[in-house]
């Protein structure tokens, strides 16, 4: 009988997700993410040049995920309004489906890790959503406004919904994410 080798970066990975969603950053040791992924702390740093690394390049690992259930379907000839419920759709239910991913996603974007990585991205970001919603801009079926808030509109109601859920604040059903849905396309449309 062989063992399977290990992917030790991903096990690390893996665990900094975990640990990160359940303590927040500043709370999880590198000590501990060693001991959950069964490799020496050491190991980390030969993956990882530090902690603010390991941290990107966990975001960097989400958001290749994340990305594909954003523009996955997209039919550019569709009208404005099927693509953008098509998107909420499948990022809502990315969302409940990978409770680590948004707690970790939630923290990184409302900390200085991604409040750089915004900026840095601003001029060069092309999100799908953004993209569709310019689109429905200039054909007048959108409100023309920033990017920023057109992207609050559409995404505002499920960050702070699916954070009530994971809470057990309230338990979200498939008719509850509809009406979100469409209350966020009611929002953005004129």
């Amino acid at each position: 009988m062989t063992n399977k080798p290990i992917d030790k970066r991903e096990a690390i990975l893996q665990a900094s997700l975990e640990i990160f969603a359940e303590n927040g950053f500043h709370g999880s040791p590198t000590s501990q993410i060693s001991k959950v992924a069964n490799v020496g702390t050491g190991t980390i740093y030969r993956y990882f040049e530090n902690k603010d690394a390991l941290i990107d390049a966990l975001h960097e690992e989400i958001d290749g995920r994340l990305r594909p259930a954003m523009s996955e379907g997209i039919d550019v000839e569709a009208p404005v309004r099927e693509n953008v419920l098509r998107i909420l759709k499948r990022v809502f239910h990315f969302f409940l489906e990978n409770p680590h991913e948004f707690r970790f996603l939630e923290m990184y974007y409302n900390s200085p890790y991604g409040i750089a990585k915004v900026r840095s991205e601003k001029e060069t970001c092309e999100r799908p959503i953004l993209q569709i919603l310019r689109k429905g801009a200039e054909r007048q079926v959108v409100k023309d406004l920033p990017d920023e808030l057109l992207f609050g509109l559409c995404f505002g109601p499920m960050l702070m919904l699916t954070r009530d859920h994971f809470t057990g604040y309230l338990e979200l059903t498939e008719e509850m994410i509809q009406a979100v849905i469409a209350a966020s396309w009611d929002s953005l449309k004129l």
